[in-house]
């Protein structure tokens, strides 16, 4: 009879796969961690929709799957460059940032070499009886059993109410866009969303890579086009030990500070900002850039569709005027949301989900529920609320993996023991400040 796994991870994107990358190095040093993470695409591929032209990362190549925790593991970025024989010439480029495609091409380098890792794997249902989680698979009768699961199969694209019912072939999320086959040649192009995708596909409409448009309108509700804030102090905000004290605060202490570090994580690359600019100002001197539209601080409120083209809706929030913007297509650069997979269906019941429709976690990224605690359902890039802005970010993925598998196995097999702080964040909180939290919100 085969023996449950310990860990069945469904989903093989880049957080779980850092998870099966330490996993397996804890294997090769002699355990024997039972783990098979399961995913439904038929090889790896990272967001491939959406490696433009030039798109780079926004983190370190050194916070990779590994290398935080496991520096002399062979899955490290570092090691990625020697086997592909370019070290050198890597470093000679002094890259302030490696691209999209470089940093995918890693990621399913690892993914091949990992003997833990399945694809072709579409989990349709998860069940738990008899002290074991279930997983069925389309196509296959017999369920695979495992002691505990982990949740990593991303979230889904958002997309504003007012644009729903319009999704369709001319109005579309950016999540797709680099494989896309279409033209916006003597069209109206509206670009909604003032982050760095929203950058990247102005900067690429700029660059006519899908024909030549009559005008293209870039949106943000922001009050500019703002730079992601990358200096020394906010990414502090990226440590172990600022999540350690972000996670004991309350909840609505905790979303307000999310809110408040919006740029720490979601701002544009300075670099892309200037290349941008620069752009923009070589086409206002060569007459280019009449077609070119640059509209910050509105909030799309409506869309309307008739006589084949879009009207959209807007809001000034500079000066509270309403305004109305005529496109042909619509490219929705809004980000992604939270959602409960559905083949956790049948155990919903069981979850403890917030009234945002989040999981409730422990510090060591475990969903609540009212099974048995041996077995744990853990999470990954779904704990923005209760661990703060690093949570769905590369920043902390190899320490959060390490997390993961010590309380896993219940033991710290992996030292996350943080000896240089510069920043205190907060004293040993006593009781009297936690009530005056308490009444504080």
């Amino acid at each position: 009879m085969t023996q449950p796994l310990d860990l069945a991870g469904l989903g093989a994107g880049p957080f779980n796969l850092s998870i099966a990358a330490l996993i397996d190095g804890l294997n090769r040093q002699g355990r024997s961690i039972r783990s098979t993470f399961f995913e439904r695409k038929s090889s790896f591929s990272w967001h491939p929709g959406m490696l433009l032209p030039d798109a780079r990362m926004q983190t370190s190549y050194l916070k990779d799957l590994v290398t935080g925790i496991a520096p002399t593991s062979p899955y490290s970025f570092l090691n990625y460059l020697v086997s592909h024989k370019r070290f050198y010439q890597f470093l000679s480029a002094e890259l302030t940032a490696v691209t999209r495609a470089e940093y995918a091409d890693y990621l399913r380098w690892v993914s091949e070499q990992l003997p833990n890792v399945q694809f072709n794997s579409p989990v349709e249902n998860v069940e738990f009886s008899e002290g074991q989680f279930r997983l069925y698979f389309d196509g296959v009768s017999e369920p695979v059993k495992a002691k505990n699961i982990c949740l990593g199969t991303g979230k889904r694209p958002h997309i504003p109410e007012c644009a729903r019912k319009h999704i369709g072939g001319n109005v579309f999320h950016a999540i797709g866009i680099a494989q896309r086959q279409f033209s916006v040649e003597g069209l109206r192009v509206a670009v909604v969303g003032g982050g760095q995708t929203g950058a990247e596909v102005f900067q690429s409409m700029m660059d006519n890579q899908w024909g030549r448009p009559a005008s293209v309108h870039w949106l943000s509700r922001r009050q500019n086009f703002e730079p992601l804030d990358e200096t020394p102090f906010t990414n502090e905000f990226f440590t172990p030990q600022y999540v350690d004290a972000f996670f004991q605060l309350p909840g609505k202490i905790k979303q307000r500070l999310v809110a408040s570090q919006k740029l720490a994580s979601d701002g544009i690359s300075p670099d892309t900002l200037k290349a941008l600019y620069q752009k923009l100002y070589d086409k206002a001197v060569r007459g280019q850039a009449e077609h070119l539209d640059l509209r910050p601080y509105r909030e799309m409120s409506g869309m309307t569709y008739e006589n084949g083209r879009y009207s959209l809706e807007l809001l000034n929030g500079l000066n509270q005027q309403s305004e109305s913007l005529q496109a042909d297509v619509v490219v929705l650069c809004t980000g992604f949301e939270s959602d409960i997979p559905v083949y956790m269906d049948s155990l919903r019941s069981k979850l403890s989900i917030d009234a945002e429709g989040q999981f409730e976690l422990s510090r060591d990224f475990e969903v609540e529920w009212n099974g048995p605690s041996e077995n744990r359902i853990f999470a990954v890039n779904a704990g923005r609320h209760s661990h703060g802005i690093a949570e769905p970010q590369m920043s902390l993925m190899c320490w959060r993996s390490a997390s993961i598998i010590n309380r896993l196995l219940g033991e710290q097999v992996f030292d996350l023991e943080q000896r240089v702080s510069l920043v205190n964040w907060q004293e040993e909180l006593q009781p009297e400040v936690e009530m005056a939290y308490d009444m504080a919100i």
